[in-house]
């Protein structure tokens, strides 16, 4: 049997094409979820990756969330650095829905999370969780971007972490094949293909490489500061049918 694994880029409220992406796995992509060793990600993609493994019923109570927690965000004067706006609260109160009592143990050496080590800026890949606030607390580190995100790093096993999304974005497993989804136009396995004008170059962004182009630009706009509702449905489709012409190209469809 191939092995695979599932691997979620970094993209802040991009995300929410990750889950659009889900969403295609679990309806038609049972041949190829049959496969899956393990998921991995950074950031919004250590976070669906979560979910993806631990709670799959709840992948569209987190597509409501993430709607949710979009507008709250847009109703903030100054967005999420808003002075008394707290994202990292929002965050851990969507986690703590979605997140079985035994997440903890049904992600342990099946959950790879990307995190970057505050003071050193090593990347460091966490895949053991002791605990279910353990996995809360590292899947909030792989997250945290300062000053977006507060001033404080998160701690984690008695050390503080910044996103991983600035050392490794998109994770790759050193056995079987690592199926990569982003939702920046690129060389990943599930992508948007290309719409617009491009530059002849590439940026690499921590191990990922995306397309030089104004819609990747604008959407790395989009991760931090969402578009409405309306968008982020649209994205999320956007994610549904790439993942969608993923598995077909690929004879994954089940």
């Amino acid at each position: 049997m191939t092995v695979v694994n599932l691997s979620f880029a970094a993209c802040g409220f991009l995300g929410i094409y990750h889950l659009g992406a889900a969403g295609a796995f679990f309806r038609h992509g049972q041949k190829l979820l049959t496969c899956l060793k393990s998921c991995a990600g950074s950031s919004a993609g250590a976070l669906v990756a979560a979910v993806i493994l631990t709670a799959p019923d709840k992948v569209k109570h987190c597509e409501e969330f993430t709607y949710n927690f979009a507008e709250d965000v847009r109703q903030q004067r100054f967005g999420a650095i808003t002075p008394g706006y707290n994202v990292l609260t929002k965050l851990r109160e969507g986690i703590e829905e979605m997140l079985p009592v035994d997440a903890h143990s049904q992600a342990s050496g099946r959950l790879y999370v990307s995190m970057t080590h505050f003071r050193s800026g090593k990347n460091h890949i966490v895949s053991q969780f002791n605990s279910r606030e353990e996995l809360i607390q590292a899947l909030l580190a792989s997250s945290f971007v300062p000053v977006y995100a507060g001033l404080q790093p998160v701690e984690f096993r008695g050390q503080k972490w910044i996103d991983g999304g600035f050392t490794d974005s998109l994770p790759i497993m050193p056995s079987g094949r690592t199926i990569t989804v982003s939702p920046f136009s690129g060389p990943q396995d599930v992508s948007p293909l290309h719409k617009g004008y491009a530059f002849k170059t590439q940026l690499k962004l921590a191990n990922m490489n995306i397309m030089f182009s104004m819609e990747n630009i604008k959407r790395l706009n989009q991760a931090l500061f969402p578009p409405s509702t309306n968008g982020m449905k649209s994205l999320c489709q956007e994610g549904f049918d790439d993942a969608m012409r993923f598995l077909k190209t690929e004879s994954w469809m089940s």
